[in-house]
């Protein structure tokens, strides 16, 4: 659930059908330039904005907006076909998720996070979600968590091709489902941004992400099933490194 998510080609097209490359060129770099890179990868959105955002989310969780590099938004909106305005919007907002570090005069520095940052962001999360997930675990009926099967299966089908990107959301998405039968949306607003944080590098590969997806299918048949000893036991294991 926490951790990171190749997808086919990723050519982006507004809804105009003006074409968007996905993929980050070196040249695109504010410090140096190498060779030319991989065949970008295609996203549908309605707005500029929100397409650049979502192409970049996808750089990021695929690695090809590289930890410690800067990118300058003038740079990436040529990449994109479109004015630094919706990419610099767009990395505000990453920023803002602290995905990126802006770097005065220069652009956005990608963020770089050691074992020790990351480890206290799974423990935070554990300490939010954890009690409610046990709390639920007592209360809500089986047909409530048989309803989340869906979310479960999103999580398996992106982690069985690799799709670190499709991953990432998919992964969000259930722990939103599952936190939000709480009825406490602040609680999902908070919970959701502290696991998009912990999700920057994301460093599984496809054997780490099948073993993540495979929990969520098993908490769910232990809450169907009633098994709160398995429940408990699930829950506190995903979150793992934290004594919570």
């Amino acid at each position: 659930m926490e951790q990171g998510r190749a997808r086919g080609d990723a050519r982006p097209h507004a809804s105009a059908g003006t074409p968007y490359d996905v993929r980050v060129p070196e040249q695109a770099r504010g410090e140096h330039t190498h060779g030319e890179p991989p065949a970008p990868r295609a996203v549908q959105r309605h707005s500029v904005r929100g397409q650049i955002l979502d192409a970049l989310r996808t750089a990021l969780a695929d690695g090809e907006l590289a930890p410690g590099e800067v990118y300058s938004a003038p740079a990436l909106g040529a990449r994109f076909g479109v004015s630094a305005t919706p990419v610099r919007e767009a990395m505000q907002q990453l920023a803002a998720e602290g995905a990126v570090e802006v770097v005065p005069n220069r652009g956005f520095r990608v963020s770089e996070r050691g074992p020790r940052e990351l480890a206290e962001l799974a423990e935070v999360r554990a300490l939010v979600e954890v009690p409610v997930m046990l709390r639920l675990a007592r209360t809500v009926p089986a047909a409530r968590w048989c309803a989340l099967r869906p979310y479960a299966d999103a999580t398996v089908a992106a982690a069985a091709v690799g799709d670190r990107a499709a991953y990432a959301e998919s992964d969000r998405a259930f722990h939103r489902a599952v936190l939000a039968l709480s009825g406490n949306q602040q609680l999902v607003s908070v919970a959701d941004d502290l696991h998009r944080r912990s999700q920057w590098p994301l460093a599984d590969g496809p054997a780490g992400l099948q073993a993540d997806a495979a929990e969520h299918t098993a908490l769910l048949d232990a809450l169907i099933a009633r098994d709160l000893g398995a429940a408990q036991s699930l829950v506190r294991g995903h979150f793992r490194g934290t004594d919570v």
